[in-house]
């Protein structure tokens, strides 16, 4: 009995000092990184030539780490493939690469390297969240050793992850995420055999991670939220841009309403394969975010944001999105209407062709109405009423439909991929509706509806 009170006390201890420097609010920050790229080889370079690489992109990193601390940042994210890329075969890869131990070992790179087998990525990340006072979220690469005994090791011998870290303000591991949805074309990675839910709590609220295209699917996006209920999820992601409306600031602040979380985006930077796009959102709207498609600068955003959004007076009230949508007649029909792609997905359309009006478009049981008031059309424009209710096969596999779910994530796009916060929202009936009038030329208006029941 007695062996155990020195661990209670220690356990109520910690617990009492989180709550005493608990927070309101916290400071964020997000670098969205233009990352040197390795020259395009199939052959693995040298570990020496590997690690060379890696120090050059974290000089970078390790500069925005610096400005987001003197702008006095509690946490930052830098983005998916931000320490050495993505052009690589398998083996290709294998040289940058480090054996990630699960957190619970409770280490601090940075003071004691030297504890696993060499780790000079992690050392150096670990330093520079305890040099700079600051949680540091970065992604890189996790190998793991196998063997004949185990009936899914690959070939070579190795598991190979897509991988997210995180090392508290002291340099403490303390969350390892593996990417558990991997893109088409990471190759050089492994699925993991069950999805992972990583969660860490910090002074200033529970936290959860994931990478790029998990966002997309249930398991582990919805399952943080939902379940663990998470104030903030951080999101390392290398995004493709795909208009109309899955461009990251877009889609990204609007998963962070329908979520109803903090959502902390670092996208790579690399204008040819039209990467940019990150932010940091709000349940009620984006705080920043940054879209620069004629550059290949690197850009740092900081702002502050609650730690608790569900107890915040700001946060959006509850959606019914069925309940307009299940009552209203269907507005006159059109003879307008036709077919046509969007990101593969076959659409119905109607065109508005008058300047105000209430228009109706059905496709399967999915109908979408609109009230609008056009305050201009250029002759070259067209605008039409869109819905889609299927199945998306491209780059995976989900159904996408609006008002037989309960996830949801509503979208303004103006032109130059603008956002438009504070100049729209959701009523508790499911109607997205405009404010004050749009204030610039309108690309998308969107209810991006996730049928994560279907899959």
């Amino acid at each position: 009995m007695l062996a155990f009170r020195p661990l209670a006390q220690g356990t109520l201890f910690a617990l009492s000092v989180l709550q005493a420097v608990a927070r309101d609010s916290f400071t964020a920050a997000v670098y969205e990184h233009s990352v040197i790229l390795p020259a395009h080889s199939d052959e693995p370079p040298s570990p020496g030539d590997a690690l060379a690489l890696m120090n050059k992109n974290m000089d970078i990193l390790e500069g925005a780490i610096k400005e987001a601390a003197r702008q006095g940042a509690h946490i930052i994210v830098t983005p998916e493939d931000g320490i050495y890329g993505w052009r690589f075969t398998r083996e290709a890869i294998y040289p940058y690469l480090e054996d990630i131990p699960d957190p619970e070992v409770n280490w601090i790179p940075c003071t004691d390297p030297k504890r696993f087998a060499p780790a000079p990525v992690q050392e150096r990340l670990s330093c520079m969240a305890r040099n700079n006072s600051i949680y540091v979220v970065a992604n890189t690469g996790d190998k793991k050793l196998c063997n004949s005994s185990d009936p899914s090791c690959p070939s070579d011998g190795r598991y190979q992850y897509n991988t997210d870290v995180v090392f508290d303000s002291e340099g403490k591991l303390v969350a390892r995420y593996h990417k558990y949805n991997l893109f088409r074309g990471e190759t050089q990675f492994n699925f993991p055999k069950e999805p992972e839910t990583v969660t860490f709590e910090t002074p200033f609220g529970k936290f959860g991670i994931f990478t790029c295209f998990d966002i997309l699917f249930h398991d582990p996006a919805v399952v943080l939220v939902r379940d663990l209920q998470v104030d903030t999820v951080l999101f390392p992601t290398a995004w493709m841009n795909v208009l109309p409306f899955l461009t990251a600031v877009e889609f990204h602040s609007a998963w962070a309403m329908g979520m109803g979380v903090n959502f902390l985006s670092a996208d790579t930077h690399n204008i040819n394969l039209a990467m940019t796009g990150s932010g940091i959102y709000a349940p009620d709207g984006a705080r920043a975010y940054y879209y620069n498609m004629k550059t290949e600068d690197g850009h740092l955003l900081v702002a502050e944001l609650s730690s608790h959004p569900r107890l915040s007076p700001a946060y959006p009230p509850a959606v019914n999105w069925s309940l307009y949508a299940s009552c209203v007649k269907r507005f006159s029909p059109n003879n307008h209407d036709f077919s046509g792609l969007i990101f593969h997905d076959r659409f119905t359309f109607t065109e508005l062709t008058k300047s105000e009006g209430n228009l109706t478009v059905c496709q399967k049981d999915l109908c979408c109405h609109l009230s609008y008031k056009m305050a201009g059309k250029r002759e070259d424009e067209v605008y039409v009423l869109g819905a889609f209710d299927g199945l998306h096969v491209v780059e995976g596999q989900y159904y996408l439909g609006t008002f037989g779910t309960n996830y949801v994530f509503p979208e303004v796009l103006y032109s130059g991929v603008q956002l438009a916060p504070g100049e729209f929202e959701v009523l508790n009936d499911g109607r997205l509706i405009s404010k004050i009038g749009p204030t610039k030329p309108i690309v998308t208006v969107t209810l991006f509806g996730r049928w994560y029941e279907k899959d």
